[in-house]
């Protein structure tokens, strides 16, 4: 790991979806490599930071996770505050879990960013033997809504690393191509190789009457 003053970006991720689907564990097994089995619901926001290499971009992921305030609808807008991407996390053995993807998206679109990145995650896909939500069913609800989408297991490791990394990957390039230029995605660069310096010099400095 990098010292702190070696990264380009610094982007804020946050895990979203219903209680016991999985979100503490994706966060550890990206972040830290750990799956813990009886990952008891921990109560109060909490974020883990993991430090990538994107091109030639060092950037780090700042990860937050509900930790169970989710069951009792007590998120606030600061959870959101500043987020460029989000996992949706569903379990895919539970479809009410699923189901209430689409009231998650609502909550995350009233609060943060409409231009961020949006990953839909069917968690747990080492359960596939009792799956209740089928692949195809989830994929189109993702294309529908503009979501990314990728099935996981923190379990078993699968596919968690790409998931983050996808986000990540996604983010950076709405970043690079200046796409966004409103709302916070644009407020993430920390140190861009050209400076705004010049641009900011250029523009009008004449005030105004009142």
């Amino acid at each position: 790991m990098g010292s702190d003053e070696s990264y380009n970006f610094v982007f804020k991720v946050v895990l979203i979806g219903e209680s016991g689907v999985g979100k503490s564990n994706l966060l550890a097994r990206f972040t830290k490599n750990e799956f813990n089995h009886d990952s008891r619901t921990t109560i109060g926001v909490e974020f883990s930071t993991r430090t990538i290499q994107l091109d030639n971009y060092i950037i780090k992921a700042q990860i937050w996770d509900t930790a169970g305030l989710e069951r009792y609808r007590a998120i606030t807008s600061a959870y959101y505050r500043g987020a460029v991407g989000a996992l949706l996390v569903y379990d895919i053995t539970k479809q009410p879990t699923y189901e209430s993807a689409e009231r998650w998206l609502k909550e995350l679109y009233d609060h943060a960013d409409p231009h961020m990145v949006v990953m839909l995650v069917g968690n747990k896909t080492d359960l596939e033997s009792i799956r209740t939500v089928p692949t195809e069913e989830a994929k189109d609800f993702a294309e529908k809504n503009n979501l990314m989408f990728m099935e996981t297991s923190a379990m078993d490791s699968t596919n968690v690393e790409e998931a983050f990394n996808e986000v990540l990957t996604e983010i950076h390039r709405k970043v690079a191509s200046r796409e966004v230029t409103r709302g916070s995605i644009s407020a993430v660069t920390l140190s861009s190789p050209n400076g705004p310096a010049s641009e900011a010099q250029a523009g009008r400095r004449g005030c105004c009457k009142s």
